[in-house]
């Protein structure tokens, strides 16, 4: 199995994505086509733009993929795509074409949870790491807390209960007039900003120690802006971000270390699309040295969506003996953990 080598294809929101992966390791191609430059230009993704453009470029990017790794469709033991979670338009391109070159070349096909994804980019770079291991998916529509007790094996421990921590990004980043995407926006702005010049609340949810709020937050970002507008004050935007992310940042960490206490976790791994914020990143790195943990985290291309960790996470669903059947479907809201 360990020279298998999948196709993965990804296209849940506004990337077109192939990639080849060998023995679910080794990253032979990661071809990424983005189209942020179009949907920056309406302020977030619009679904409909994003299904056409799936549609006109997956081919191409496919083509791309198996050439970079100097590899034929006859060489593809499987083909790996996300069925969901995601934009249903979006996700059906990727499906539809999985579906397809499945049936013409009798290649097996293995339908991926995006949120597996995520988590899986983590074995691409981490020769080392193997469940059991705790997992935080923090991305623009989930921020989810996982125990990953097997390769594709999850128990979520806590989520968000409105907004996701990359959503309040992107909402936060409109209202102080940095555009989308907000979460890279905000990430370079913070650094030249105070972060404890705005106290800001850190929301906990009641009775579910591990879960998440996010929408409290931004509605006080909002009150203090309109606040500072209305008393005619100066609105110091570096400020604003930085002590935005932080409070972002301080719960995000505080709820994974109390997850890996209770838990007895020694190994953490982060994933997901603000993975790659590098706050984020350097808290988290921080709080599992003081807790003794073994932290991991992709690196930043493969935190964002892509295909290579799409393959990974099919490749440990191939070795388990998972197949899809030609009545694979996009699901837009998949639950973590349905086969």
């Amino acid at each position: 199995m360990q020279d298998k080598l999948i196709l993965g294809i990804e296209s849940s929101c506004d990337e077109t994505a192939a990639a080849v992966v060998k023995g679910g390791r080794t990253v032979l191609s990661n071809v990424i086509s983005s189209q942020i430059d179009i949907h920056t230009l309406y302020g977030g993704v619009v679904p409909e733009i994003a299904s056409r453009k799936h549609t006109e470029r997956i081919n191409q990017v496919i083509r791309h993929a198996l050439s970079d790794a100097h590899v034929t469709l006859s060489d593809i033991d499987a083909i790996a795509v996300t069925y969901g979670p995601g934009l249903v338009g979006a996700l059906l391109v990727g499906v539809a074409e999985a579906k397809a070159i499945s049936f013409a070349t009798g290649i097996d096909l293995v339908g991926v949870h995006h949120i597996e994804g995520h988590i899986s980019a983590n074995y691409i770079e981490h020769a080392d790491l193997e469940p059991p291991f705790l997992s935080l998916v923090v991305s623009g529509g989930h921020t989810h807390l996982v125990n990953v007790t097997g390769f594709g094996e999850y128990e979520i421990l806590g989520r968000t209960r409105d907004d996701a921590a990359g959503e309040a990004f992107d909402k936060v980043a409109r209202a102080i007039g940095l555009g989308y995407p907000g979460g890279p926006k905000i990430d370079k702005v913070a650094k030249e900003g105070d972060p404890d010049a705005i106290a800001f609340p850190r929301a906990h949810v009641n009775a579910s120690a591990y879960d998440f709020s996010f929408s409290g937050l931004k509605s006080a970002v909002l009150n203090y802006l309109n606040s500072c507008e209305m008393k005619g004050e100066q609105i110091v935007v570096a400020d604003v971000a930085a002590s935005f992310q932080k409070a972002v940042v301080d719960v995000l960490v505080e709820n994974s270390m109390l997850a890996c206490r209770e838990h007895g976790a020694k190994k953490f791994a982060l994933a997901g699309g603000v993975a790659s914020n590098s706050a984020l990143r350097k808290a988290m790195q921080e709080a599992c040295d003081r807790e003794g943990i073994g932290f991991y985290m992709p690196s930043p291309i493969f935190c964002t969506d892509n295909a290579a960790m799409i393959a990974v996470a099919g490749y440990y669903e191939y070795e388990k003996g998972v197949r899809s059947g030609l009545d694979l479907n996009a699901v837009p809201n998949l639950p973590l953990g349905t086969r």
